[in-house]
This record gives structure tokens, C-alpha cells and sequence, in this order.
């Protein structure tokens, strides 16, 4: 970087056409702010497109890029521009790279799923892309740390499905989403399914609807990349692991920064873990073998935050209340009340972390008639007001970039 230039010039090689992209903008966005005001060239893009027709002559300072083509990285070493590199279809080391630790993503789905006291486990993938590979390692190594699968168990019994993304993007999904509804046939229940993305998650959802699947209750469904409008529109909506997008944003920016300044980078590959899981309905589920408080505990999930009552259950589950109860503390360890609760606060929480919406929205979309005692029941159970958890969660998320 020449010492004459006040604003290093750096080019955005990231995709906006997907949430994991989109938020790594978001984090090196966030350094511009703090740190160091770029001239920044963002060119919207999907993932994988290739190297603009005009990158070759770009003069600039520095390169942040998802996109690793054998042609992408012919140019950059032609050029010799730093670069910070994000892509991880191919298991790419010859640059600087932050990569999402996505073994760790894979333990994380394990845990996730396993906690769920499901005994079956499966795994959809993209055969032609590392990171997928790397998740299916890391869910199969989680699996086994829990005991799943026995000592002599290689792959502690995870039943695979992967195609190749190439392949599929050039002439269409249906085939695979054929061969995937066929796969979905032929698996034991009830079994949890992870899915390398959210994509191949609502490709195995879809597939579930097809074959006429319950999820979760035959089928537990997990993704990753918390995608929320993809997440929020699939039927149930999915559940996902959170990658820690803005966090790898802002540490590219500022590994790049360091590279544009000649200085040293101690760790040139750096490996950024999980944030957690986004749960919502597709996982929402419990392995358990009463038939009466399944179907309490599939109405309670639906109907929580609607206003649904134990009366409302009965109606609907024809046994005696005491017994209801009884069977609830048995598997559940509370009763249908206290899950009706946990229902609704588990909804609010997403609410109070993911929108802006007011106490007053939230407590009528959660199946409080009045706020005033939704704020009441809130801070029963949580431990703190709405209005702190809400301020809580934000105060976490702005303190991980300093991490």
C-alpha cells in the first residue's frame, strides 16, 4: 500500500445472494466503521461466479474474496495484491485464509440432535464441496465422543446422501431432489437429519412433504447458516447452526489491513467456531414412545402460542388430566402447563433477538393476553426482564468482534 494513499482501496469479492455472504459484509463493514475507512468496491455477486470481465486491470490495495476459481487465483497471484481469502469449496491454503470451523459446526449438530434422545442419525450433502465433507467429519466425530454408533463404529452408523452442487447448478434440481425423496424413503424413524446448509435442509424438507414425513416427529431436520428467510419460509420452519459470519468478516478486514500495511500476520489461517443454534420447529422434538403425550407435546408446539390451554389438549387427547400429568413429569420432568411455557418464552426469545418488534406484538404473538403479565411470566422463567434480555443479546453480539 503505497504510504502516499490515505484510503487503501480494497475490492469485496462476496456474495450478496446468500445470509453466510451477506453477513461477513456485515462484519467487515463493522471494521470499516471502527477501524479503518476504506474506499471499498463491492461487486454484487453470486457465489462462485468468477472473476469480473475488468479484474484483471483493477488497480487497487487490497482483496477480500470468497471466490477461489483456478482463473480467480491466477489473477491474484499475477497482480501480487494482498488477499484474504474466505472461500472453502476447495480446501484452498496458498492464502491468507479465515475458514468457519466447520468440524466444529458438524459437533455441533450432533450435540444438537443427540440431546434430542433420537438414536438414528443422517447427513445430506454436496459431495463436491470440502466444507461439506469437513461437517459430515465433524457430526460423525460428535456422535461418536457421545458413545453413538460403539467404539468399532467408524462412522457411528450416520446414513449419507450427497450429489454434487456443480452439477445441479448448471441443470437443475430436480433430480436430486428426486433421488433425495427416494433416500428420505428409506430411512428408519425417528431419526435426525443434518443437512450441510440450509439449502440441502429445505431440499430434505421438501422431500419429507413429498413422501408425506412427519418433521420432526419421524424426521428431525437441522441446517446451517440460520438463513432466516430461508429458514422462516421452509414448512416447518428449520432449525439451523449459526456460523459466525460477522465475526469471520471482521477478522478478514483485519487481517487484510495488516497484510496491506506490510505487517506480519501470526496465524494465516485462522479457524472461526460457531455462534450456536437457531432452534425452531424441525427439531423441535423429543423422542418418546407414549403416543398420547407425543401428540400432547405436537399440539403444544403448534397451538403455545396461539393460546392453547391443557383443557384445549384434553379435547383433543381423550385421557384423564391426572394421567396427562402424570406422564409429563415421567418423560418430561414438568408438566403440560410448564411446556406450554417453555413453548411460548422459547418463541419470545427468538422474537426479543431477531426483530425490533415491541413488548406489546411479542406478547400477543406468544399467546400472552396482556403484556404486563407477559413480562411477568418472562422474567420468571429467564431471569431477567424482556426489555435486559434484549439488551443482553445485543451487548454479546457486540462484544464477539472483540474476541
Amino acid at each position: 500500500m503505497s504510504p502516499t494513499k490515505s484510503r487503501p482501496k480494497v475490492l469485496l469479492l462476496v456474495e450478496t445472494t446468500m445470509a453466510f455472504g451477506r453477513g461477513v459484509l456485515e462484519g467487515i463493514s463493522r471494521f470499516r466503521i471502527e477501524k479503518q475507512p476504506w474506499s471499498v468496491q463491492l461487486d454484487l455477486r453470486d457465489l462462485m461466479a468468477g472473476p469480473p470481465a475488468w479484474f484483471r486491470g483493477w488497480d487497487g490495495d487490497g482483496i477480500i474474496t470468497r471466490d477461489t476459481t483456478p482463473e480467480m487465483l491466477a489473477i491474484i497471484r499475477e497482480t501480487g495484491i494482498p488477499t484474504v481469502n474466505l472461500g472453502d469449496i476447495h480446501d484452498e491454503q496458498s492464502l491468507p485464509t479465515v475458514f468457519n470451523d466447520h468440524e466444529a459446526i458438524g459437533r455441533a449438530a450432533a450435540s444438537h440432535l443427540a440431546d434430542k434422545g433420537l438414536e438414528h442419525f443422517a447427513f445430506a450433502g454436496f459431495s463436491d464441496h470440502h466444507w461439506s465433507s469437513q461437517r459430515l467429519q465433524g457430526f460423525v466425530a460428535g456422535l461418536r465422543e457421545r458413545g453413538i454408533g460403539g467404539p468399532n463404529c467408524d462412522d457411528a452408523g450416520v446414513l449419507v446422501h450427497q450429489s454434487e452442487w456443480t452439477i445441479a447448478r448448471h441443470h437443475g434440481w430436480q433430480v436430486q431432489q428426486d433421488q433425495i425423496v427416494d433416500w428420505i424413503k428409506e430411512l428408519p424413524h425417528p431419526i435426525g437429519v443434518f443437512a450441510c446448509n440450509d439449502f440441502r435442509g429445505q431440499h430434505v424438507l421438501e422431500a419429507c412433504q413429498s413422501c408425506n414425513v412427519s418433521v420432526p416427529d419421524q424426521i428431525a431436520v437441522l441446517g446451517v447458516d440460520n438463513d432466516h428467510v430461508l429458514c422462516d419460509f421452509c414448512d416447518p420452519p428449520l432449525s439451523s447452526v449459526i456460523p459466525a459470519a460477522e465475526r469471520i468478516g471482521y477478522h478478514a478486514a483485519t487481517m487484510l489491513d495488516q497484510l496491506m500495511r506490510g505487517e506480519q500476520v501470526k496465524n494465516l489461517h485462522p479457524k472461526i467456531a460457531p455462534v450456536g443454534i437457531a432452534e425452531r420447529l424441525s427439531t423441535d422434538v423429543m423422542a418418546i414412545e407414549d403416543e398420547d403425550v407425543a401428540e400432547a407435546i405436537k399440539l403444544i408446539r403448534f397451538g403455545a402460542c396461539e393460546g392453547l390451554t391443557v383443557s384445549d389438549i384434553l379435547k383433543q387427547v381423550p385421557i384423564a388430566r391426572s394421567s396427562l400429568e402424570r406422564r409429563f413429569r415421567h418423560y418430561l420432568d414438568r408438566s403440560p402447563q410448564a411446556e406450554i411455557r417453555r413453548v411460548q418464552i422459547k418463541r419470545a426469545c427468538q422474537l426479543l433477538r431477531e426483530t425490533d418488534l415491541s413488548l406489546n406484538k411479542i406478547s400477543r404473538l406468544t399467546g400472552f393476553k396482556h403484556p404486563e403479565y407477559f413480562s411477568v411470566v418472562f422474567k420468571r422463567e429467564v431471569k431477567l426482564t424482556p426489555g435486559k434480555y434484549r439488551d443482553s443479546i445485543r451487548a454479546k453480539a457486540n462484544q464477539s468482534f472483540g474476541s
